[in-house]
């Protein structure tokens, strides 16, 4: 499981030119599902991002979690993560996970994150057309 976080001030998505989805203050996930996933992957990486201390506490320090500050997550479904580009140009996905099995992983994240903070999601396999507004920018990865 890889997970891109971006703090953000105000990020959206939408598909077909409709908002399906939008967010003011809080965090940004570009998800994607290898394999091997499942709960535990799932269950672990939701902590580790509720709990990432990512935001300024009142010195501008980054000691402070989404949860101290509030906020909403805007979840992302991004299998491009797992693209392998060591031979040619163009990318292989292989190792990322089929959507018939990523898309039920994807919810139970969605769902795993909404027990911590309101988790937004986008639309599972649509051509979404993400709007980012980096706060900071403050971009990390992270990976089960």
């Amino acid at each position: 499981m890889k997970v891109v976080v971006q703090r953000s001030k105000y990020s959206k998505v939408e598909v077909d030119n409709q908002l399906v989805n939008e967010i003011d203050k809080g965090l940004v996930l570009l998800v994607g599902f290898t394999q091997n996933d499942g709960i535990e992957e799932i269950k672990a990486m939701a902590k580790k991002i509720v709990n990432l201390r990512i935001f300024d506490d009142e010195n501008k320090v980054m000691n402070k979690s989404i949860l101290d500050v509030g906020g909403n997550i805007l979840s992302i479904s991004q299998f491009t993560l797992y693209a392998e580009t060591k031979k040619g140009n163009r990318p292989s996905y292989i190792k990322a996970l089929n959507s018939e099995l990523a898309i039920k992983l994807y919810k139970e994240f969605n769902e795993e994150l909404n027990k911590y903070v309101k988790t937004l999601p986008g639309v599972f396999g649509a051509d979404m057309k993400v709007s980012i507004t980096n706060d900071g920018p403050v971009t990390i990865l992270l990976e089960m």
